[in-house]
């Protein structure tokens, strides 16, 4: 259900160039969740994490022009975690929205299918092979 990667690169770098191919490919960021910071504010630690919420207009207007796909903003927008492990990996994890779209079949598996292989695209040249 879910993809993970090792980044080629560390946490800090992963993130912004994520946020730079991203805006790039003609999406755009809306949010960057500073998971660590939100945490360590409530007096826990852990381990640096980041979700980088991503949107393309042009797919999610398709879920969102008709009450029958509406229901499936509730996984709107798309996002990409990068988190460190403790044995020092940074990886970049994400929801396989392929493998969960074949499931509703139509336009929510166009979009999302759609969405998912142009994320890959993105986010291939970052990724450990």
């Amino acid at each position: 259900m879910f993809v993970e990667n090792i980044s080629k690169y560390g946490f800090d770098e992963t993130v912004n160039k994520i946020n730079d191919a991203v805006v790039a490919a003609g999406w755009s960021v809306q949010h960057i969740h500073n998971i660590k910071d939100t945490l360590q504010k409530k007096g826990f630690d852990v381990l640096p994490v980041s979700v980088i919420e991503v949107c393309k207009a042009s797919l999610s207007v398709k879920l969102l022009e008709r009450d029958k796909e509406r229901t499936f903003s509730s996984l709107m927008p798309c996002r990409i975690s990068v988190y460190n492990t403790s044995d020092g990996n940074t990886v970049i994890s994400r929801l396989n929205a392929s493998v969960i779209s074949k499931q509703f079949g139509g336009v929510v598996e166009e979009v999302m299918g759609s969405a998912f292989t142009q994320m890959e695209e993105i986010l291939d040249p970052f990724l450990v092979k």
